[in-house]
This record gives structure tokens, sequence and C-alpha cells, in this order.
């Protein structure tokens, strides 16, 4: 089909149907521009008006619209000479002088109800009759809405509806006007003859009339034409009347849907009473009555003149609960409705399919066997109610859309949510999630997902479509966790009574957060870690008021014991304070003081100083203050994303020093240092200070650990000379230096098994340092064989053939028989390797073993981690002969026990037992004759048993540390702590009491230093065990040990960095972190545990003192903690933990209180929310070997430590009820309510204000956090409560409160109260004869409840908790409707009338409404239309005197007690005739 328009220019725009779809495009018009310079709007090739511009632009105003030109004057100074950039309805119109307005035309009708009504009449109408229509809503100039810009919204209905209303004239006056001039001429037969008109229908051209049609091109009014032409022929505009009400009935039937659209439902019923009067179709019109009695005033009698029966959805909606969705017949279903791009009708057609897809209709794609379509979201389901749930997620339908429902359609649909709510599947959309009431839910659901911001802000908008407006408690939640958020802070700052100022800044001050508090309640161990661990304020110190000379020498020998403990303290902090604050990139990094002054609380505080003279103060401060700035950068929480590379540059000072130094290793250990380019690097090398680039290549190796990464390879290995080309420059390089790039090499290289690195740094181990210090040498060593375990980290038996070589070597270091092959080793060797090999380490031996053995036997142990290698095992035994105690080291046997058990990893145990299976035969028999005092033993044998055991004993300990690092376990804390007691016995005997069964008086046989080495060792593995708990116990332990430092001058540096860094492990990251047992995470702890401590605080010579630092590499965030949902605020909840099968033990299950940390993931396989207060929430896992998830993963389950709960109403939170009152609930609520007092007294207005109605308040809102629930229970405090209603309903409203806090149904308040509402309203119409209810429409709505009921009943909807409203209600409406019904004693007349004659009752002297009666009875028991009465009382033979079981076959629907009216009235009109 073609057409031409003359036009100098013409534009696209959406005018006239801007909701119609032609497949997915929208269906357009044109705007033209006539050669005359006219615009004119046209729809396909018909012209609908004519826009011009309004004469306000001649005063430089903008309009905000154009209007037709029957609504304005003609402007004729602008000439309009082009149109441009056309969007949907706007329009640029270019006039002659080049000025550009920008048009809107008007589009479409601000008043919904007409908008919608066009738009379906768009959808439902012919073609041919909707451009009719068009016609004369256009070319009207009685169409107000296009008319002026701020027409209201009735006098757009009116407009429309008058138009419609001019067709039913023209129609009903046809017969009377043109009778005379009817043809009877053949041709006139023909195109009225049903043939033309079936023929017309099949070729599209419903909309051509019986005459012939004006040409449109020739009319400048085309509407006016056709209406002209057409208005001749009443069998054209009887079929668009028709159209026209299915079209309407089906908008009809879509807004009784809507609770909302009352006032639109009552204008529209009126016109479609007045298109079924036009018509004939009394059915319709008697369905338009029985919902709207008050019509039947104006439209009395309801004749019909064809037997076609209105679709009504709410008998639908009725079959499909009572008999199935395949028995509801598609007849009640408009046609249009089951049409997909129907969008006015979408509403209904929503909720039909709910209702087919919950009672069990089949499903092809989108298409259901009910005729409709749907679209369905994706996730799993395995019934009914959960494919409906997601079909309402995949229709966008959320609570907001659920409560605009009447009552009784919602029921099915709620029982829907509130089935699926326990339970869900677990691969449901987070939209899904918050429509069932799981919140929590939905928020660990988007926390999980991985689409870009624009998808974010997409899912967060069909989040808030979900839920409904007062429940849009979605917020995101924040756990808080800076000094702003404290709570307490009374409570929280530092409990020292000898403090003189407590808001000093010590780097523990944000500490002291919610979460914190929630984990240890008002325990106050966090305020005792934070002042045993705090080193910014000077330290008490113990002396006489007066003191004298020698006072003052035993102040500075107090004050210095105090500063070995002091300097040892920012290890310990660092650990307590691990990730516990976010960065702020925009301001520098705080390091707080470290204070060695002391004072005196005898003096009035006075404060007291190192003496300079006696000790160098900067040189003891040095490597303290790097240690102090490593803990400051450790409070800073890895990000998501990657530090800025200008906040370190910011940080940067102009002169090195050591607190930058220690920032650098902090960063690098979390990872940041990434950032930093290869310029910054070295710059950083450049300034040759030693402090920096130990802590920067210890950083930037950790920041890149296992990624061989070449240029930083380069930059580590210009610190190690013994590695530089023979053409290389000499460099006089730290040995401190050299050890440090060797560990940074390994870090780099970890797990790669690189066959070049290894060479090297074997190598490496026997090679003396080239620093001036020989006591360096074994530290180096030591730095080499632990950087050759980690690069061959755990591959001792995977890696290249080459490893042979390599194992013999390290056994020949150890201290074990020659090479068999040492040749082999030095042909692998470069030129320069060779000639370099000279320098290796000889001293008069082929190896010396006092340099090499730690370092071999830490790369043999790591090399072989877990390997569970025998014979590697066998070749690091212990000694079992007297000789070899006297030849081998005791703290070398100490690293043979710990090396054997690393590979041994599965023969661990934390038993005694194995504890002592670890002690050869020989030094247990040693140890056994000490006991023994008859016995003579030799003096020097005596010392090396004990010696030997108390090693053994130390080393097996530290195994056992290892092993269960991080995993709490019981009998290994157990065991440690025993042992630990035992040594700590044996220096010097407590109150405690150690073991009996352990042997006594060994500190006669070895010396103090060594029993105070091997206690520290133990009580640091405890720590290791225990990490992240806070386990009391072990806690006091470590306090008494850091109390001995004031009188005890065994206790030196070394031991106090041991207790300082065993409390920072006890609250690792504030009892939130923990350790992992991976192989990386076993060899950094090994790093950190090296048993050989420093003598003072700038000892680095057997092993670095920046390497305790990286334990950090060995930790993971396994803490949880759950959050409401509904308050955003973290909350104690039981979790049930169930781990995997293992060698040791079968899967278990146990149980834990959050905020804890969870067992490691190679273990854990079900976290599950248990309990009777918060809905069930179970995560299954699938146990891996891999890593803890990293913070800001999106697979990580648990949503970085935060996992949402939803509480169920009715339940109080633990910290509001520990014990527990849920079975109190009813008593309380009974009391508080005073349910049995409300009839016998009703109490007054002061009474309810006061205590008893503002406990009803607070009761709600201590169970419940659902603002319907909480703003209902201060309605019912209101003191006007009593003054507005009656007790009667004042009980029902309590007993309906209580039921919905108790059963956690908040959303039945609504549906309670509007269904006792009908019933009450009803009542009063009733009782006061006043016409108090304008439609019937909850009569449907009221049968849906019961259909609701009794598919309960038939178990045809089951729910594990039970049907959502109690069916005693249900009844009790019931038989109350019935009631009702039997008290206007005329109605049978009334009905008997209405049978007779189609007529409704008028007012009468028993009542001024009858017509509301019969509606209610005619709707109550599903009485067909009159006219279908009579044609099945007429086809019944007049011989039979009962014709109840034949009327209740031809009516299956209708109820009993209206058949038997029915056979009365048969029977009584047969006696009449």
């Amino acid at each position: 089909m073609s057409w031409s328009i003359s036009a100098i220019a013409a534009e696209p725009v959406i005018v006239t149907r801007p909701r119609v779809k032609v497949g997915l495009l929208p269906f357009g018009d044109i705007i033209v521009l006539t050669p005359e310079n006219n615009l004119f709007l046209y729809s396909g090739k018909q012209c609908l008006c004519r826009y011009i511009l309004p004469s306000c632009l001649s005063k430089g105003q903008v309009p905000n619209n154009m209007i037709p030109s029957e609504a304005a004057s003609a402007f004729h100074d602008l000439k309009i000479v082009g149109l441009a950039d056309a969007v949907d309805g706007r329009v640029n119109v270019i006039v002659h002088n080049g000025q550009v307005f920008r048009c809107a035309l008007r589009r479409s009708p601000s008043s919904s109800l007409v908008n919608d009504c066009i738009t379906v009449m768009a959808q439902g109408l012919s073609f041919g009759f909707y451009n009719h229509f068009l016609g004369l809503l256009w070319g009207d100039g009685n169409s107000a809405y296009l008319l002026e810009a701020d027409a209201t919204v009735d006098s757009e209905w009116d407009s429309y509806s008058s138009i419609v209303m001019q067709m039913g004239q023209k129609f009903r006056i046809y017969p009377e006007k043109l009778s005379d001039s009817i043809s009877n001429s053949s041709w006139d037969f023909l195109i009225t003859s049903k043939f033309h008109k079936n023929y017309c229908k099949t070729y599209n051209f419903a909309g051509i009339s019986t005459r012939t049609s004006p040409d449109l091109k020739e009319s400048k009014s085309s509407g006016s034409c056709l209406e002209a032409t057409q208005s001749q022929d009443k069998p054209f505009y009887s079929e668009f009347l028709l159209e026209i009400l299915d079209s309407l009935h089906a908008v009809y039937e879509c807004l009784k849907l809507d609770n909302l659209r009352k006032r639109d439902l009552g204008l529209l019923v009126v016109l479609l009473c007045n298109i079924a009067d036009f018509l004939g179709e009394g059915s319709y019109l008697d369905h338009y009555i029985r919902d709207f009695p008050g019509l039947s005033k104006e439209f009395g009698i309801c004749n019909s003149l064809s037997g076609k029966t209105p679709p009504s959805l709410f008998r639908w909606l009725e079959n499909c609960l009572q008999h199935g969705c395949s028995s509801a017949d598609k007849s009640d279903l408009p046609s249009l409705i089951c049409r997909d791009e129907t969008s006015v009708l979408s509403w209904a057609r929503k909720i039909i399919s709910f209702y087919s897809l919950l009672c069990g209709t089949n499903q092809s794609g989108k298409n259901l066997s009910s005729g409709v379509c749907c679209n369905i979201a994706t996730g799993s389901y395995s019934n009914s109610e959960e494919m409906t749930v997601l079909a309402m997620v995949g229709e966008r339908f959320g609570l907001q859309q659920l409560d605009l429902l009447p009552s009784g359609v919602s029921l099915p649909l709620r029982h829907t949510l509130d089935k699926c709510r326990e339970c869900p599947p677990t691969d449901w959309p987070a939209d899904a999630y918050v429509l069932i009431g799981r919140e929590d839910l939905a928020l660990a659901c988007l926390s999980h997902s991985s689409k870009p911001r624009e998808d974010e802000a997409e899912a967060n908008a069909n989040l808030v479509s979900m839920s409904t407006p007062y429940m849009l408690h979605l917020h995101p939640v924040t756990i808080p966790s800076s000094i702003s958020d404290t709570i307490g802070l009374e409570n929280t700052k530092l409990e020292d009574a000898d403090a003189v100022d407590g808001s000093t800044t010590d780097g523990m001050e944000h500490i002291f957060n919610s979460s914190m508090q929630l984990r240890y309640g008002r325990d106050l161990r966090l305020n005792e870690v934070r002042r045993l661990l705090c080193s910014a304020r000077p330290v008490a110190i113990q002396t006489s008021a007066n003191p004298t000379a020698s006072d003052q020498d035993l102040q500075q020998a107090q004050l210095w014991h105090l500063a070995q403990r002091t300097t040892a303290l920012p290890l310990g902090r660092g650990a307590f304070t691990l990730a516990t604050i976010s960065t702020l990139l925009t301001e520098a990094l705080t390091v707080p003081k470290l204070v060695l002054a002391g004072r005196l609380p005898a003096q009035q505080n006075a404060t007291v100083n190192l003496d300079p003279n006696i000790r160098n103060i900067p040189e003891l401060k040095t490597w303290p203050e790097f240690h102090n700035a490593v803990a400051a950068g450790l409070r800073l929480a890895p990000l998501q994303g990657k530090m800025s590379r200008t906040w370190i540059i910011y940080n940067k000072p102009e002169e090195p020093n050591v607190t930058h130094a220690g920032l650098l290793l902090a960063l690098g250990l979390h990872g940041h240092l990434r950032v930093l380019t290869i310029t910054d690097i070295y710059q950083y090398y450049s300034q040759e200070h030693e402090s920096t680039t130990v802590g920067l290549m210890l950083g930037l190796a950790a920041s890149y650990r296992g990624t061989m990464q070449p240029a930083i390879s380069k930059s580590l290995y210009v610190h190690i000379p013994a590695r530089h080309p023979s053409s290389f420059p000499e460099l006089e390089l730290p040995t401190l230096l050299q050890s440090a790039a060797l560990m940074s090499v390994g870090l780099l290289y970890e797990g790669s098994a690189h066959p070049q690195t290894m060479q090297i740094l074997l190598a490496e181990i026997g090679r003396r340092s080239g620093g001036d210090n020989v006591l360096e040498r074994e530290g180096y060593a030591v730095s080499a064989g632990f950087s050759l375990g980690l690069v061959a980290l755990g591959r001792g038996e995977d890696a290249l053939g080459f490893m042979d070589t390599f194992v013999e070597r390290l056994y020949q270091y150890v201290g074990g028989k020659e090479p068999h092959n040492e040749r082999s080793l030095h042909l692998t060797l470069s030129a320069d390797d060779h000639n370099r090999s000279a320098g290796q380490m000889m001293d008069g031996t082929p190896v010396n073993i006092d340099v090499t053995a730690p370092g071999a036997m830490i790369a043999l142990a790591l090399m072989f981690l877990k390997s569970e290698s025998e014979l590697v095992a066998s070749r690091l035994s212990i000694p079992c002969t007297r000789f070899d105690l006297q030849y081998i080291r005791p703290d070398f046997i100490m690293l043979r026990v710990i090396a054997r058990n690393l590979i041994m990893w599965r023969s661990v145990h934390p038993s005694k037992d194995w504890i002592q299976s670890q002690i050869p035969e020989i030094i247990q028999n040693g140890i056994r004759c000490l006991e023994d005092e008859m016995a003579d033993a030799d003096e020097m044998d005596a010392e090396a048993f004990v010696q030997a055991y108390v090693n053994v004993v130390t080393g097996s300990c530290i195994s056992i540390g290892l092993r269960y690092a991080g995993t709490r376990s019981g009998n290994a804390q157990e065991l440690l702590y025993q042992y630990a007691l035992y040594i700590l016995n044996e220096i010097k005997p407590v109150t405690v009491r150690g073991g009996s069964d352990f042997p006594k008086g060994i500190s006669r046989y070895v010396d103090r230093g060594t029993l105070e080495l091997c206690l520290h060792l133990i009580v640091l593995s405890l720590s290791v065990v225990m990490a992240g708990s806070g386990h009391l116990q072990t806690f006091r332990l470590l306090r008494y040990l850091r109390s001995r430092n004031s009188g005890d001058g065994n206790v030196n540096y070394g031991t106090q960095m041991a207790v300082s860094l065993a409390i920072g492990f006890l609250f690792l990251g504030g009892g939130m972190w923990t350790f992992s047992t991976s192989n990386s995470a076993i060899a950094a702890l090994l790093i950190t545990l090296y048993p050989r401590l420093p003598t003072g605080p700038n000892d680095n010579r057997c092993h670095l003192q920046a390497f305790r630092h990286l334990y950090v590499l060995a930790t993971e965030a396994r803490w949880i903690q759950t959050v409401d949902v509904d308050t955003g605020l973290p909350v104690y909840a039981p979790l049930e933990v169930t781990i995997k099968e293992t060698v040791y033990y079968g899967e278990t299950s146990f149980c834990e209180v959050t905020p804890c940390i969870l067992p490691e993931r190679g273990v854990l396989k079900t976290v599950r929310v248990c309990g009777p207060r918060y809905w069930p929430q179970v995560i299954d896992l699938v146990p891996e070997e891999k890593p803890w998830w990293s913070i800001g993963d999106k697979n990580n389950p648990f949503n970085s430590g935060i996992l949402y709960v939803k509480r169920k109403v009715g339940a109080c939170s633990y910290v509001d009820d520990p014990v527990g009152s849920q079975s109190l609930l009813s008593r309380a609520m009974h009391k508080v309510f005073g349910l049995t007092s409300l009839r016998a007294s009703r109490p007054s207005v002061n009474d309810c204000a006061g205590a008893g109605a503002i406990s009803i308040d607070q009761l709600v809102s201590t169970f419940s956090s659902d603002p319907s629930l909480i703003a209902f229970a201060q309605l019912c405090c209101d003191p006007s409560w009593n003054s507005r209603s009656d007790p009667d309903f004042q009980e029902f409203c309590l007993q309906v409160l209580f039921e919905c806090v108790s059963k956690d149904r908040p959303a039945l308040l609504q549906v309670y109260l509007s269904l006792y509402t009908m019933l009450g309203a009803m009542a009063d119409q009733v009782s006061t004869s006043a016409s108090t209810m304008s439609d019937s429409l909850f009569i449907p709505s009221l049968k849906l409840a019961l259909a609701y009921n009794e598919a309960l009943l038939r178990r045809s909807l089951v729910n594990s908790r039970g049907g959502i409203i109690q069916s005693t209600f249900i009844g009790s409406l019931r038989r109350r409707m019935e009631e009702l019904l039997k008290y206007y004693l005329g109605l049978q007349s009334d009905f008997h009338n209405y049978l007779e004659t189609g007529r409704w009752p008028a007012e009468n002297s028993q009542h001024s409404n009858p017509s509301t009666f019969l509606s209610w009875y005619l709707q109550w028991y599903n009485v067909p239309a009159p006219s279908v009465i009579k044609n099945a009382v007429e086809k019944i033979k007049p011989g039979h005197k009962s014709s109840f079981p034949i009327l209740r076959l031809l009516f299956p629907r209708t109820h009993v007690n209206a058949i038997g009216e029915i056979d009365k009235f048969r029977v009584s009109d047969r006696v009449n005739a």
C-alpha cells in the first residue's frame, strides 16, 4: 500500500499511539509541512489536524507545546520553512528568520483512564474503525484535552466519553431518521449481507462501510467527511460499538484488579452501561449493575438481545482455584488480555499467568495453556510455587504491586511467597529473594554478582520495584571500623591507673568498633591488650618517694629493662591491628611515637629518660622504629583496587628514614607496591639507606610473590655481590642487605622450582658472606636456605632430575656424608660460578656445618614440605648415641625435629604420646636416670640429655603449632599449654600447677637462657594455634610472662619480642584474622618462628628482624560476622559448620556463634544459619586446597566476612535477649494487650496513653523491625484510638497484630483488616439502611479468599507452615455473609421479579437500597443473567414438579440456595401461566 502527500518537509513523530508497538517498533505518525506553509499531522494517509505556532512567540516566549488550529488564533508574522530533528513527540520548527523552536506535540491525555482507553482501542479495534475514531477524536473541536495544555483529567474524560456517546446516539436514532430512505435494491441487499461483512473482515476491510468510502486526500477534514458518509450506516456503528464494548470491557476487568483505580472504574462503568444499553447487551448491563448496584436507577431493565456472556476475570480466578487451570473456562478471559503486546492490560495478564502457573498450567516457552504469555526469570524450581515466584520476578511484579490487588486475589500469591520463604533455591536472582522477604539472601546475591555498574544500577532498580515503599531497607550495610563509630567511648579509653593522658595516639584507638564490641561484649580483653602493647607513653617505674643516688642508678637499670620490652611491642601491635582500618588516600599515614622514657608515679609522674652517656639511644631505636612503622602500615586493610602510587610518594620523606622504610615493607606485605614504577624503585635504591633498601626489597618480593618478575629479579640480584659477573664493579654491601636480597629472591620465585635460581641459592648457603661481620655468616646462610626452600616449596619430589644432586649437597651442609656426585654439581655451573666456588666456606673442614646446617635443614624441610618422604626424613634423624649427642649442637636438634615433622606432615598429632615418640630412647633413659636419685649419672652426659630433651620437646611443640596453625584445636592448645607451664615451673615455680608426669629438676642441667628460649617458643606456637581467638587462658599466661621483665635479668629483647608477637597473634587483626596451613603460609610462619631470637634491638646476626613480619603472608580473613539486614547492625547468630571427612576424623558438624572464625577452605563444606530466631540460610561449598577468598572477591560466598541474616518477626536478637523469650511471647503479648479485659471494661483515654499502651509499641518494636507492624502498633497507642473505634474492632486489631508478629507474616495485616472491614461496612449498611458502599466489588474478592481456603483443605495448595490466614476466620466471614443476606426479607420477591422481568428493584418501605442486597445475593451465589436462566427454564418440561437436579446440572457454579430459589420461581411461573 502506498500513497502520496504534497509536502516540502516531513518528520516522523509519535503522537497518536505512544504506547502501541508494531513488532518491536513504536507506531509512528507524520508531521508534514505543506507548500502552503501549514503543519498537518497524519496517521497513515489520514489527516488528523493542523498545527500552528501560537501568538506568544512574537513576544519571545517559547511554548511548552503546540496546539491544533482550532485552539488558537492564526499567527501570520512567522513563516515556517522547515522541520528537523524529530524525536518521539518533539520536533524542531524552523522559521524564515532563522529561529528554531523546539516544539512538543501533544501526545497523550494526562488522564490515565483516557490514555488506557485510547491505547486499548488502538490495539483492539480494526484498523478502519480506529482510523474513524481518530478522525472523530482529533477533528472534533470539542476535544478539550487537545485545546488546552492544562486540561483537567475530568475534562479529558468528558471529551472522550462524549465522542463515544455520540456514536451510540447516532446508532440509536438511525431507525427513526432513515427508515424512509432505505433502498430495497439488490445492490443494497448485497452490501448489507452477512457474506459481504465476512468478506471484508477476511481481507482486512472491516473498517470499510457498506457504502463507498470517500477519498481522504481530497478532504480537508477527513474525519467529518467520513462521519457524514458513514453516519447513515447502522451496521457500521453496530460493529463499531461492539468492538469498543469488548475493548473497554477488557479495561474494566483489568481495573477491577487494582485497588487504586476505583475512581476510574466508576467513570468507565457508566460509559460501558450506555454502550451496552445502546447495543441491547443485557448480560453486559447486568454484569455492570451487579458491580455497581447504584446504576440500576438509570438502567433498570436488563433485557438482552443476544446470548453473549461478558468475560469475568474474577470468575476465571475462582474456577482456577477450585478446579485447576485446565478446568477454567477460557471464555471468561477477554481476548485482548491474551495478546502479548497489550501493555494496558498487562496488569490482568500477569495475574492470570501467576494463577495459571500456581494451579498447574502447561508451559511452552513463554506461552501458557491458559492462553496468556509470561516471562519467567532464570533460576531453578521444583514446584509450581517456586515457578510462580520466578514468573513474578520476570514480570517485575513486586510487593508494591501485590498490595494493590484486592485482598482475596492476593492471598494465593502471598501463600506462594510464604511457602518459598524458608528454603528458596540458591541460584535465584536477588529480586526473587526480596519478593519472598529474604533480603539477607538478596544482598548476598548482589555482593556476588560481577555485573558492570550499569547493570548493577538496573538490578538495584529492580530490587526497589520488588519491595514496598515502606520496606525499602536494602541500603548498603557498612561495618563501621573507625573511631567515630566507637560504642561506649567511655569504656574504650585505655584503662591504666598510672596513665597521665589516656587520649594519646597509640595506633590502636580505632580497634574499638561495633564489631569488636560484639565479639567480646563487656569483656575488657581488648582494653588489656591495648594497654600491654602500647609503646606511645612513658612506662611506670616503681621507686621510693625520696630517691638517692643509688636509686637513680636503679631507675636507669629498670628503665633499660623496660625499654627492652617497649622496643619489642610494635611487632605485636602490628599483628593486633592487622588490616583493621581503611586507607584514606588524602591524608598522610600517622605513625605513633615510640617512647622509651619512664615516669615515676611516686614523684607526681615525673619523666625519666635513658641516660645517653650510658646507652646509644639513636642506635637502640633504629630497628624498633622500623617495626613501629611496619605496625602502623599493617593497620591498612588491603584495598579492592590498587593503592595510589601518588599516596606512597606523598608519604615519602625528603630524607630517607626508618619510618618510611617500615611503611614500604608493610605496604608490600599487603601487595600494594605493584603500583611503583621501576624508576621509583631505583630512586629508592639510590638513596643507599640500609633500612629503606631492606623494606623495599622485601616489600617488592611480597607484592610480586611467585611471579618471577624479571625487572624485580634484576634489582634484587644487584644486592647479592657474590652473584655479580666478574666484569661487574665490586660493591661493598652490608651482610644485612645481602640476606634480605636472598630472602626476597626466594619470595619472588616462590614455588617455581627455577633450576638456575636454585643452583645460585644452594651455592650461597655454603658461601662466606661478603660483609665485614663474620658473626653474620650464619644469618646469611639461613636466608639462603629459606630462599632455596621457598623456590622449591613442596616440590622436592616433582622437580627436575637435578634434585638428587641438590639434596646430597644439602645433606653435606647439614653434616651428613660426603655427596655421591659432587662433580656433577660443578659441571652444571657456569664459568663465572665455577671460579667463584673457591669462595665457598671451608674454614679448615670441607663444610662448616655450624654455619650451613640451619639453612640446609630449613631448605630440606620446605622443599619436601608435606611430602611424607621417609627417605628424606630419615637423613635428618635425631641423635641416638652418646657420641652424636656430644657432636651435634642442641639447637640443631630442634631444627632437625621441626624439619622432620614438616616433611612427615600427616604424622604430627597433638598428644603427649606423639611428643614422647619424637624423643629417642637413649634420651628418655637418660632423663629417667636423672629423676632417680640413686643412679650415678655423668654430669656431661646429663647435660647433653637434658639439652637434647628440651630441644626435642620444643621442636615438637613448634611442629604442632605449625601443623595446627589457626585451627584453634582444643587438643593442641591444651598440650602446648601444659608444656609451657612445665617449662615455666622449671624456671621458677609458679602458683599454676604443671603436669605431674613431666620430668623434674631439668633446670639443674641446662642454662636459664635455654629454658627461657624454649618457653617462649612454645608459647609463640600456642598463639599460632589459637590465632585470632583471643583465648583467655592463653592470654593470662602471656600477660604473666610480660610482667616478669622488671625483676628478671634473664628476660631479654628476644623473649619480649616473642611475648609481644604471641599477644598479637592471639588477637590477630583484632580477632578477625587467623593463619592458614597452606605451603606458602607454613613457610612464612617458619620464617617468623625461626628459633633463634635476637639478643638486642639491633641484633640481626642469625636472623634478620624484618623477617619476623612475614607472618602477614600466612594470614587469612576467615572471620565472619552476621548483619541484620533490616537494621544494618551486627548481631549474634548461631552457625552450624560442617567440615569434610579426613584421614583423622569423619565428617563433623559443630556450632559457632558469630562473630567467629571459620575453618580453612580445604575442609569447609557447609555453613548454615541455624536457631529459631533467624531465617535459615545454607551456604554449600566445595572443599578446595586453595587460599581463602581475598577481600572484595566477587566469588566470595561470605561477602568479605559479612553474612546477612534476617530476624524472624516475633524473635528478639541475642543482644536484647541472650536467654531467649520466644516461648514467652504469647504470654507477654496477651498480658500487655489485655485482650481479656477489653470487652469487660473499656479503658479510658488516659489509661490507653499510659504504660500499658506504650508497652504495645515497645513490645512490637522489640520483636519486629517491620515498619508496617510498628506503625500499626503506634496507632493502637494513640489516645484517640478508643474514641474512633469500638471495642470489638480494637480487640480484633490486637489479635491480628499478635497473629502477624507471632507467625512472622506482617503482610497479612492488610489482608485481615481489609476482609474484616468489608464485612463491617456491609453490616453497617444493613443495620442503618444508609448507602455507605457504592459498589459490590468486594464480594468476588471475598469469594476468592474462600476458594483459597478450600484449596488448602483439598491439599491442592500446600504449605508446611499451614495456611497464611486462619481457616476459622475465613469460615466466620462466610457465616457472617450468609447472615447478612438473610436480613432483608424482601430479597426473595425482588429476586423473583428480577428473574421474571430483568428489572432491578427500586427503593421501598423496607429498605432504601434493595438493589444493593440483590447484587450481593447474585454475586455471592453465582446467579447467571436472567436471560440465561429464562432460556434454561423454558427447556425444562412443565411436567416436572422439581427441576432442582436439572438446574444443578445446567448451572454447576451456582450455589444450591440460589438453585432452590430458581426452582421456586419456575414452579410459580408455571402456576401463574
